[in-house]
């Protein structure tokens, strides 16, 4: 009798197990179905082009739906869909970091989605807490230099934030562009969160003495780092890993400040009113499973990936890079504050002397 109980009441968990997989089964076949009823999607993508070609590429494959998709930077894409203002030309976002993701989620122009395949995310912090953005990488912020320039000049390697203002590097550093790019956006919050509101924007200034170019890419200064135009370059490290890796420039050295720096979440997003709403609900199933992010690894992108049925690139970790090993960040300040401290940096620029109208110095394009 007491085996016939267990046993019955095994087959009971067993089931009871089986009836949420199953639901999700049935539910993701609805909404694949529904999703190639309307054929199509349209895909803003501010990761690398490459990753965003193969991602969209496998997406037509997989489900049969026409995926088109555009390379913009989290800036253009924030300045886009703000002044589309509901009526979007493009259904999801695809990579670039979630502080501008949030700025226009507090305007309500992201639409709430509760993803099936949420459930693989490996923390809360990977998601925004109305299903607004989601999640699927995570970048290090940090210093590629050239190590051939740096001995040719005499000078070594910056090891921390407070080095990059020292005078000899002037002209050496390069940084992407505030009004444009999410990199520099993420900057922006990381020093004010580092030093202080004052204290912040004033390093800033002081970074700006030493600055040569502001590209509108985030990944703008890490390809001109192996080529020596660019000496020191701002960014996500696993940037300087894929022209390490990927493009043979042996003589970049990656640097994580000894201090302390923050960390990307990059995400996914469907846009309110998106024209193709199955699709893009389908899209974001689709860019939090191995289908689409370990397509990452695979070209030229190295970030850390955060879903646990997924496999990490090898590379971030043999190059000594920890996920874990970054400051507490304020997302709430960042959403709140950006566009204010953004204004608040280049009058500040401006009134110490740089000519923030320069296209050639602050590139747009």
């Amino acid at each position: 009798m007491k085996k016939t109980l267990a046993l019955l009441l095994a087959l009971i968990m067993v089931a009871a197990l089986m009836v949420p997989t199953a639901f999700a089964d049935d539910e993701m076949d609805a909404l694949i179905a529904a999703a190639k009823e309307e054929g199509e999607l349209v895909v803003y993508g501010s990761c690398e082009e490459e990753y965003l070609a193969a991602a969209c590429e496998n997406f037509q494959k997989l489900y049969g739906i026409k995926t088109t998709y555009q390379r913009l930077s989290t800036g253009e894409v924030q300045a886009k869909i703000e002044e589309e203002n509901g009526n979007p030309s493009a259904d999801v976002w695809f990579g670039g970091t979630t502080d501008p993701y949030n700025v226009v989620a507090s305007e309500g122009l992201l639409e709430s989605y509760d993803a099936i395949n949420a459930a693989h995310l490996t923390s809360a912090m990977y998601k925004h807490p109305d299903n607004l953005w989601f999640g699927i990488y995570k970048g290090i912020l940090g210093f590629m230099v050239n190590t051939d320039e740096l001995a040719r000049l005499g000078l070594e390697a910056p090891q921390d934030w407070q080095d990059l203002l020292k005078p000899e590097y002037k002209g050496l550093i390069w940084l992407s562009n505030y009004n444009t790019a999410g990199t520099a956006k993420l900057v922006i919050n990381t020093m004010i969160q580092k030093y202080g509101h004052d204290e912040g924007i004033q390093f800033l200034v002081d970074l700006d003495k030493n600055i040569e170019v502001y590209t509108k890419s985030g990944s703008g200064p890490s390809k001109n780092v192996g080529t020596g135009e660019c000496t020191i370059g701002i960014g996500f490290l696993h940037d300087g890993i894929t022209q390490i890796l990927d493009n043979g420039y042996e003589n970049i050295s990656l640097i994580i400040p000894s201090t302390g720096t923050s960390s990307e979440i990059g995400a996914t997003a469907m846009f309110k009113g998106a024209k193709h709403p199955n699709a893009a609900k389908l899209w974001i199933e689709y860019a939090l499973s191995p289908d689409c992010v370990e397509l990452a690894d695979q070209n030229g992108s190295y970030q850390f990936l955060v879903i646990d049925n997924a496999e990490q690139p090898e590379a971030a970790y043999e190059f000594g890079l920890d996920p874990e090993n970054v400051m507490e960040y304020d997302f709430e300040d960042a959403t709140k504050n950006i566009k204010t401290y953004i204004e608040e940096v280049m009058t500040a620029l401006a009134n110490a002397g740089a000519d923030t109208e320069n296209a050639d110095r602050f590139q747009t394009s």
